[in-house]
């Protein structure tokens, strides 16, 4: 999976403002980051491109060993970006995958490629193996906890896990099984149903296998020894909801939380803690400045080639921090405020593009703008 958390997996039914589960795909344009605020030097944000957007929402992103780039989507599967099979050699286009071609679900909340070249997609119904012509579908009938994929990663040592809004499956290439993460010593409010919701899982340079849950805390897997590392509350985050767990260059670890409280059915009840704290192997540190940044519930964290690390911050936008320093991205006269609300997921592809998925549509950055990438491209 990418180190961007998409919105699909992100937002949780909450008691008022969700009243059908399609209001939960909704969420982000009422909560969105719109690029607004104090404008600094650096990157800005250009209009939207002519021509019909890959998708609305473009909420995970993801680069295939063989360079094609993967666009997961709330309503309209997967895109892909690449040599499409049957193809002439070298030319790429924009194709596909969804439902009707046999994949389990159109909401694609994660992707990732496991060591036999097979593409894993997590949607909201299932799970979906697809080996490059035909698809393979997997659901609670097949051993997964639950059918509400939010997370698939494939570790170093080739082992595939599935967080679900029910708990962590993993699969050894032949059976489901569930991995039981221990639950910490906390009071989860009675409103919140999300404590064993697992929003992230990735693997830090050491071999460690982080786990992000929204109620539960994170929770740290040394696969040598088996032990599990637990943090809560109690003993360093600020929030026990962790929605985005991320790794930089300096081999730091980032952390970005919502605000539980927002679960209240009680809307003067809606008070408590969200943003990002960064961990070095021994301490987490809350990041305070910028104030707006700490406030902010933050589902999206990317730590790109070059160090930078791009962060979504829900109703400011988007930061980036490079060098000791937090920039918020200007918005500009040509920004369309209405359709491009927050960031869902970065990715930083081989050839040292960056793509940005929004609530909005696909953009990229070029030079020192992000622009809007339609269907139509242009995609060079």
């Amino acid at each position: 999976m990418s180190a961007a958390n998409s919105f699909a997996r992100m937002h949780p039914p909450l008691p008022l403002r969700c009243i059908t589960s399609a209001a939960i795909y909704l969420l982000p344009l009422l909560l969105g980051a719109s690029c607004v605020g104090r404008a600094g030097p650096g990157t800005e944000v250009q209009g939207r491109g002519d021509g019909a957007p890959v998708s609305q929402y473009v909420v995970e992103l993801f680069e295939d060993r063989t360079g094609n780039v993967w666009f997961g989507t709330i309503s309209d599967g997967v895109a892909r970006y690449g040599v499409a099979p049957g193809a002439v050699a070298g030319e790429k286009s924009l194709t596909y995958l969804s439902v009707k071609d046999g994949l389990i679900g159109d909401t694609v909340a994660s992707i990732c490629q496991d060591r036999d070249g097979n593409m894993w997609f997590g949607t909201h119904s299932g799970l979906s193996k697809w080996d490059g012509k035909s698809t393979t579908n997997f659901t609670t009938k097949d051993g997964l906890c639950n059918d509400r994929v939010s997370s698939v990663f494939a570790d170093k040592a080739g082992t595939l896990w599935v967080g679900t809004w029910g708990g962590v499956s993993r699969f050894d290439g032949k059976v489901f099984a569930d991995f039981a993460l221990p639950i910490p010593d906390i009071e989860v409010p009675p409103y919140q149903a999300t404590a064993n919701w697992v929003t992230e899982i990735m693997q830090d340079r050491r071999g460690g296998i982080w786990f992000g849950r929204s109620g539960y805390g994170a929770c740290r897997l040394d696969p040598a020894t088996g032990e599990i590392a637990q943090w809560t509350t109690k003993n360093g985050l600020s929030s026990n909801c962790v929605q985005v767990i991320t790794e930089d260059s300096r081999g730091d670890i980032w952390l970005g939380f919502r605000n539980a409280a927002n679960d209240h059915p009680d809307a003067s009840k809606r008070a408590g803690r969200a943003g990002v704290m960064r961990y070095d192997g021994k301490t987490f540190t809350r990041v305070a400045d910028p104030a707006a940044l700490d406030a902010a519930e933050v589902y999206t964290i990317y730590s790109d080639r070059s160090g930078v690390v791009w962060l979504g911050a829900t109703g400011v936008g988007v930061y980036r921090y490079e060098a000791g320093q937090f920039t918020l991205i200007p918005k500009t006269n040509r920004m369309d405020l209405t359709s491009v609300l927050g960031l869902q997921a970065a990715l930083e592809d081989r050839n040292g593009v960056l793509w940005l998925g929004f609530s909005g549509g696909l953009f990229r950055r070029e030079g020192l703008n992000i622009v809007h990438v339609p269907k139509s491209g242009p995609w060079k």
